[in-house]
């Protein structure tokens, strides 16, 4: 594996790709950086037209498995390599861990378009630095064409992830919360789940990686309200220095950090009904998921991936044993996430 390391290939305006790139670093697992759609990019084009790209390289140095995806990656990556894993021993921590995940994934993603492409200063960054990144030797022509394109298509597409001028104070007042929280955390503790990140960290990483650290608006609010998450996002861009024993460093689901436990709060008022409006929209056929989010009302078009996102997680609930769906059911309840599981009884 390290003749031939992994290829991860994305941009680095890309929360997921850097995501990967975080998990790879923390694990120690040997990869090749390439960005994509430059011209070092030679990989066979990927299932689904989606970064971060993760490809496999076989014996005589072709191309593999070419896989995307952020959280099936890191699952295929928990099977493959034993060191500095991401996922808790404990399952009904790692079912925690991995809703905590997915609200990372589908629910701040949310803050990070909005922030990207609804202010005038975040497009114009977004707009002349995007383009370049797949493609340094650009000229001023090309540049503008670039521009024009990409800040076109994404403004356009605001509506498609919830960034209207009805949803804006929601999104941001939730992104305001979960700097907070963040910075509860950070008084005690480093991650969410104890002494080492999983998968929820790495998750809320990657967004952050651009709300923090990229895009000036939403940067501004951080650096005036949670200097400590920049400081933190910038530790777990590389994580491969932090010293890791076995599998010990996890906290208990019954001694859970009180901002984690917050977090679940958040991600109850939030995450959940959002999951479970757009999941009954998709099923009805319904062109509007409408719903309450933290004492207001939220609209968007339905979206058809984060509905398989939930039947995953459902899935994945189900698959526990009783005694440890008990204890996942006593985590969540009172925390508004229990609405995503609804009894099997």
């Amino acid at each position: 594996m390290t003749e031939h390391p992994l290829v991860l290939a994305g941009q680095y305006g890309s929360p997921y790709t850097l995501k990967m790139r975080g998990v790879l670093r923390y694990r120690r697992i040997p990869f090749r950086w390439m960005l994509r759609t430059s011209k070092w990019d030679d990989l066979p084009t990927p299932p689904v037209p989606i970064i971060p790209v993760i490809a496999y390289v076989d014996a005589d140095g072709s191309y593999g498995d070419v896989i995307v995806d952020s959280s099936p990656q890191i699952m295929r990556l928990e099977s493959e390599f034993d060191d500095r894993s991401v996922v808790p021993t404990d399952p009904a921590l790692a079912f925690i861990d991995a809703l905590i995940e997915d609200y990372g994934d589908e629910w701040v993603t949310k803050a990070m378009y909005h922030y990207r492409w609804a202010y005038e200063a975040d497009i114009d960054k977004a707009g002349k630095l995007l383009p370049v990144s797949g493609d340094l030797n650009q000229n001023s022509d090309q540049a503008q064409q670039a521009y024009n394109f990409i800040t076109t298509r994404q403004i356009g597409r605001r509506e498609l992830v919830g960034s209207t001028p009805l949803n804006s104070p929601l999104i941001e007042a939730s992104y305001e919360r979960l700097l907070d929280l963040f910075t509860q955390r950070f008084a005690t503790g480093d991650f969410l789940l104890g002494d080492r990140p999983g998968r929820g960290d790495f998750g809320i990483f990657g967004q952050l990686t651009q709300l923090v650290r990229w895009d000036p608006t939403s940067m501004a609010v951080a650096a005036d309200r949670a200097p400590k998450v920049i400081n933190w996002v910038e530790r777990m861009d590389d994580l491969s220095w932090l010293p890791i024993e076995g599998d010990t460093g996890w906290c208990t689901l019954d001694d859970l950090p009180a901002a984690t436990t917050g977090l679940l709060h958040e991600i109850g008022s939030t995450y959940a009904p959002f999951m479970i409006a757009n999941a009954k929209a998709l099923m009805s056929g319904a062109d509007e998921v409408v719903c309450e989010i933290a004492g207001g009302t939220y609209r968007q078009g339905p979206f058809k991936y984060q509905g398989k996102c939930l039947q995953w997680l459902r899935e994945a609930y189900a698959a526990l044993t009783d005694h440890d769906r008990q204890r996942v059911d006593a985590t969540l309840a009172g925390t508004g996430c229990e609405i995503l599981f609804p009894s099997r009884n």
